[in-house]
């Protein structure tokens, strides 16, 4: 199959800061499997996407978790900004453009049998504008992960900042009761404004969005979606780096007061 042609890429706005201090933020969600398949493969596809942030799901979570993190965020170009482990596997990363404000790890309730599920949360600095930034990776249970939906949208407004990103793994698609749960309360990003692909799962023939990106309502989106003609990047890159494709879309975020 093919994911699409280069020029696809390059019409989504690279990073900047507006003269009036709104800046343009890339943002990347993606589920990494636990860095269980081809780690350089995750790395060039990550920096082929010239993120600022990278919100992550199923990061290591057990021996020498931090160091793995750390080695993914060095060979992508970025830095650590929270989560984790210490999330129950949402992690956050960043380019060194953004400049962290405060950062946040939320264990969410755990339902006996089930594994457990946090949140990553961060409140950042992009140039002139400030965000909040949330990482999650839903349940498998309908009526847990709805229910986690609704936490979603609490520690959102917990961060107490006019603008958010929140992105990761929904575990169901856009006609689900969670998806549509976010989707009513925040902006789904890549409604909002489709750029690349729509389908994340299975990267080899994907036939499903089980990935998303949403964004509060003062935020401008300029284009979010699968990645397509990533440079540097072949189709055997994306399936071999891990179980789902990326999300990336391009922010506008108004310069805080």
């Amino acid at each position: 199959m093919s994911y699409g042609a280069p020029m696809e890429l390059t019409a989504l706005p690279d990073s900047r800061t507006e003269p009036d201090g709104s800046a343009v933020v890339r943002v990347l969600g993606y589920n990494i499997r636990s860095l269980r398949d081809d780690e350089d493969a995750l790395a060039r596809v990550i920096r082929a996407c010239a993120p600022d942030l990278v919100l992550v799901q199923e990061a290591p979570r057990f021996f020498r978790w931090r160091k793995h993190a750390a080695r993914l965020a060095a060979k992508s170009g970025l830095v650590v900004l929270g989560g984790g482990a210490t999330a129950a596997g949402p992690l956050l990363l960043c380019s060194l453009r953004v400049t962290a404000e405060r950062t946040r790890d939320v264990l969410l309730p755990l339902t006996p049998g089930l594994h457990r599920r946090g949140f990553a949360t961060a409140v950042v600095r992009v140039g002139g504008a400030r965000l909040g930034v949330l990482s999650c990776h839903l349940s498998l249970r309908a009526d847990e992960r709805y229910a986690q939906a609704g936490m979603v949208l609490e520690q959102l407004a917990a961060l107490d900042v006019p603008h958010a990103v929140a992105g990761g793994d929904v575990n169901e698609r856009p006609d689900g009761r969670a998806f549509r749960r976010l989707a009513g309360a925040l902006q789904d990003c890549r409604t909002a404004r489709p750029w690349g692909g729509e389908h994340t799962h299975p990267p080899d023939g994907p036939r499903q969005r089980i990935d998303a990106l949403f964004a509060t309502g003062g935020v401008e989106v300029l284009g979010c979606g699968v990645p397509a003609g990533l440079p540097g990047v072949t189709e055997a890159d994306l399936r071999a780096a891990t179980d789902h494709l990326p999300v990336l879309a391009a922010l506008r975020v108004p310069a805080a007061p």
